[in-house]
């Protein structure tokens, strides 16, 4: 099934308003994730309570934005999602993450290239993907990493963007011309 975005200079301004408190810059201006905004506003009696969770959500998880960013480049890996991943390295990259370790993001298994922390939320995230679930194993290798706050923030994290690869997906939404000069998943 293939939708026509519909145009998100018509979004409620208080839509527009919650936009404005994501973090950085990335996601704003030039590499607005306009197309999917414009699926997602064909439910527009959720969508202004979803916009405010997944921002709020953003600004308040127990996560940096580098570290929220590496799980969301691990899920466009995993759902082989192109749209997420060129409006999110951008991201990544204006808050740390190198060219190296993008080029490891994209590996199964996740290589040696993070530290203990990060490599304990993408392993916990490849666990919640692949095994739809996390084994004691991973539990008891990671468990040190992360407060229990911050294992709830990671679930929500990993679902919001099951939502977004799918929806990207499933409704075969075009990346942006603008986004060309970033590099492909695949």
């Amino acid at each position: 099934m293939k939708l026509t975005p519909k145009n998100v200079d018509d979004m409620r301004q208080e839509w527009l308003d919650t936009l404005k408190r994501i973090p950085g810059d990335g996601l704003k201006g030039k590499y607005a994730p306009r197309n999917v905004l414009g699926m997602l506003m064909y439910n527009p009696d959720t969508l202004g309570e979803f916009l405010d969770y997944w921002v709020t959500s953003k600004q308040k998880m127990g996560f940096t934005v580098r570290e929220q960013e590496l799980v969301i480049l691990r899920m466009a890996l995993h759902y082989d999602c192109n749209y997420v991943w060129k409006h999110h390295v951008p991201v990544a990259e204006e808050f740390g993450v190198s060219q190296a370790e993008l080029d490891a993001v994209r590996v199964l298994p996740l290589p040696k290239s993070f530290n203990e922390r990060e490599t304990a939320i993408l392993e916990l995230t490849d666990e919640m993907v692949i095994k739809r679930n996390v084994s004691d194993t991973a539990w008891a290798a990671y468990k040190k990493e992360l407060t229990d706050g911050e294992i709830v923030d990671l679930i929500s994290l990993v679902s919001q963007y099951v939502l977004f690869a799918l929806t990207n997906n499933v409704l075969r939404v075009e990346v942006e011309k603008n986004l060309d000069e970033i590099e492909s998943l695949k």
